[in-house]
Parts: structure tokens; C-alpha cells; sequence
């Protein structure tokens, strides 16, 4: 899997890039968001996600590493595609995606061309516990601030735990006890979720 790619843009159009890197052109699919975003001299970074299906190999860049969480996350809900993501993310910013879905705007997400009613409330029920921006991420996964608990609960989170939960368990044992090592309190935390 590709994290990101640098280099200079050949073509931009409001759905996609041809990025060229080392003497390779990449088409990459892009979203309106990042269309606005980028750069207006090179070089230039996406973010970069890949899905491998038996027929193609689709690249999809984003301008932010924020963006592209928010367009994994929607591609995990049950009837939301990767080209349904991208046109999520062509008419609303990831910050406003993620206001609508924690304060639950059906309205708002219906408001997008092809979301409908159960789509849009799918969305908000599937990812309303769930929703993790880039600078949660950088929180919970940056090296330099782990305390013991960020550890254990960034682990648990990679796990498919949703923090809220997962959070609330571990005040509970840390409360309980004090001489744990990350092992063992991801081992416990473990047992009661």
C-alpha cells in the first residue's frame, strides 16, 4: 500500500491528477476537495489510498491525511463505495462530514447527490462512534505524546474498538491498579471489552 506520493503534476482536472514521480505517470482519482487544495506550484503530495480489484488497480489521493481517514472511513459502511466517498467528499469538507455525522445531520448528508434517506442515516449510525480525524489519529499514534494509556488504547483502537469504549475501560483498570506494564493493561483491557 502506497502512503503517499510526491511529484510533479502533469494534468488536473476536478476528478483526478496525473502525477509524475521518477519517470512514472500516475493517475490518480482525486475528489473536489483536494482539487481546490492543491498546490498551484510543484511539487505536490497526496495522500494516497489503493484499491486492487481483479480487473484495475485504482489509486485515490487526498490533499490531507484527515481527508483520506474520512473517505476510509466511509468506504466501510455497508453500500458506500469508493466512488460514493469521493463524491461525499466533493461536496462537503471533512470537517463539515464529520460535525454532520456526530451531531447526527441526516439532512445534511441527504442533502448530497445519490445519498438518500437510509444511506445517510447508515452513515451516521455505522460511523457516529467511530469517527477519527487525523489529528485524533495524531494523538492517540504520536510517539513523543504516548503516555501508558495512549499506548494501549491506540492499540485496542487499531484492534476495531471504538475509543469512547475502549477509554472507559482502561480508566476503569487503571484505577484499580497502578504497576502495569502496556502488555498487560492491553491484556486486561482486552478481556473485559
Amino acid at each position: 500500500m502506497y502512503e503517499f506520493i510526491t511529484g510533479d503534476i502533469v494534468e488536473k482536472t476536478p476528478t483526478y491528477v496525473i502525477l509524475e514521480t521518477s519517470n512514472i505517470g500516475y493517475l490518480i482519482n482525486i475528489s473536489l476537495f483536494t482539487y481546490t487544495h492543491l498546490p498551484g506550484q510543484n511539487p505536490c503530495q497526496l495522500f494516497m489510498h489503493q484499491i486492487i480489484r481483479e480487473d484495475a488497480h485504482i489509486l485515490f489521493g487526498f490533499i490531507s491525511r484527515e481527508e483520506r481517514e474520512i473517505f476510509r472511513q466511509l468506504i466501510s459502511v455497508s453500500g458506500i463505495g469508493a466512488n460514493t466517498a469521493r463524491l461525499i467528499l466533493s461536496s462537503l469538507s471533512p470537517v463539515e462530514i464529520e460535525q454532520a455525522i456526530r451531531n447526527g445531520d441526516v439532512l445534511l448528508m441527504q442533502s448530497i447527490k445519490g445519498i438518500g434517506a437510509k444511506s445517510a442515516q447508515r452513515i451516521i449510525v455505522d460511523l457516529k462512534d467511530r469517527i477519527t480525524t487525523a489529528s485524533d489519529l495524531d494523538q492517540l499514534f504520536h510517539p513523543q505524546r504516548n503516555t501508558m494509556k495512549d499506548e494501549a488504547l491506540s492499540a485496542l483502537v487499531n484492534l476495531g474498538f471504538t475509543k469512547s469504549t475502549v477509554d472507559k475501560v482502561l480508566d476503569r483498570i487503571l484505577g484499580g491498579s497502578e504497576n502495569l506494564t502496556v502488555e498487560e493493561l492491553i491484556k486486561d483491557a482486552l478481556k473485559k471489552l
